[in-house]
């Protein structure tokens, strides 16, 4: 069944329950397609007035921070040995090559790299965990959690809201269109991410010394 065919027969309080857990769980480090339900909820949103956006754009940001919380202290307490085990269980994901461009955005940005990790899909997973595994002093991840879940969410939420409003009789017929973009945006930074990680594969020399704290980046 279509996603969001399958939202329309969900109670307004499940979706945004539905939104907020698998939200939190991709920004805790679980690849799930947190855009895609996201998206996916907002045009649902615009056409069935059951679903308030402002509490499911609350809903979303809520789930971003929250999730990235608890991944910043998880990557804290379990370092270097839980992104080998992430690297197994999720390879495709948590692969070293991934994991480096991930720890050179944080290495060169510091929390901007939370902050603006929020609208790349493989940079979402990481953030949190690998801030704490980086040991990102908290206030800063927090600045850039709060900032970036919910101009993230919120904003996602807004643009597709008003979108499926204004163009309300053409997206019921072709509401497919709005997760097709969502699908496209988060293949598109995949691939660049993925051919960057290469990049860095072959021009890195590989080295068993600890990446340099990110506490004292420059924002």
């Amino acid at each position: 069944m279509h996603v969001q065919e399958w939202l329309e027969t969900v109670p307004a309080v499940s979706i945004y329950a539905l939104v907020g857990l698998v939200i939190g769980l991709e920004s805790l480090g679980i690849p799930l397609p947190g855009e895609i339900i996201l998206v996916s909820s907002a045009l649902l949103a615009s056409q069935h007035g059951d679903i308030d956006p402002v509490i499911l754009g609350a809903c979303a940001s809520a789930g971003a921070i929250i999730g990235d919380s608890i991944g910043y202290a998880i990557g804290r307490k379990g370092g270097r040995p839980l992104l080998a085990w992430l690297g197994g269980k999720f390879p495709r994901h948590f692969s070293e090559a991934h994991i480096a461009t991930a720890e050179r955005s944080f290495e060169k940005w510091g929390m901007w790299a939370v902050f603006f990790g929020r609208f790349v899909a493989l940079l979402r997973i990481f953030a949190g965990p690998l801030a704490g595994v980086l040991r990102m002093p908290y206030w800063k991840f927090l600045i850039a959690n709060v900032f970036g879940g919910i101009l993230w969410a919120g904003g996602t939420t807004a643009v597709i809201y008003y979108v499926g409003v204004v163009a309300e009789a053409w997206l019921k017929r072709f509401s497919w269109v709005g997760l097709v973009l969502a699908v496209l945006i988060g293949l598109t930074s995949m691939l660049v991410l993925k051919r960057k990680a290469k990049k860095v594969q072959v021009a890195r020399p590989e080295s068993g010394a600890e990446p340099v704290p990110v506490g004292d980046s420059a924002p």
